[in-house]
């Protein structure tokens, strides 16, 4: 039965020991039989977490944008250790994520109205904010919504003011 379970929940992505586990445990296997068939899977290469966490983050950085501080969020959730979340969340440098962060930014800013200067500051707080969701730290967050806001003709000495320092 638990080695069903694994099989069906592989079958529609690649899953955490953790996962699995904690999937076992809902569906009532007990400990011992679970411990056995994730040994198993992990024995021959079905539970890869250092592979799963590879896979998880460049899915998680191209397709949601997400930055390196969210990505790292979900993977220990998923019982990711660090050390191999960490190795994973390297294949994302700072320069990768500020693109990231640029793209994300130049598609919200084709829907937004930037005319007026109150609609600046309203677009710039409201791009800010998406960035921070998705995990990009307030000094790369400002300076990519900055450069995009000057390059669509906006003033931004309304940011300015509220720009804090690095992080």
């Amino acid at each position: 039965m638990a080695r069903e379970i694994c099989l069906r929940l592989l079958t529609d992505r690649a899953r955490t020991r953790q996962e699995l586990a904690q999937a076992l445990r809902r569906k009532g296997i007990p400990d011992d039989a679970a411990a056995t068939v994730l040994a198993r899977f992990d024995e021959v290469g079905l539970i890869d977490d250092a592979a799963f966490a590879g896979q998880w983050v460049r899915s998680r950085h191209t397709h949601r944008g997400l930055a390196r501080r969210a990505i790292a969020v979900e993977l220990r959730r998923k019982g990711v250790a660090d050390e191999v979340a960490g190795e994973a969340l390297a294949e994302v440098d700072g320069e990768s994520e500020e693109r990231r962060a640029r793209e994300l930014v130049d598609r919200k800013l084709r829907s937004l109205k930037v005319a007026s200067a109150e609609q600046q500051t309203v677009a710039g707080r409201r791009l800010v904010g998406m960035l921070a969701r998705k995990g990009y730290g307030a000094a790369v967050a400002y300076r990519v919504v900055r450069e995009a806001l000057a390059e669509h003709g906006a003033d931004v000495e309304e940011l300015d003011g509220a720009e804090p320092p690095d992080d």
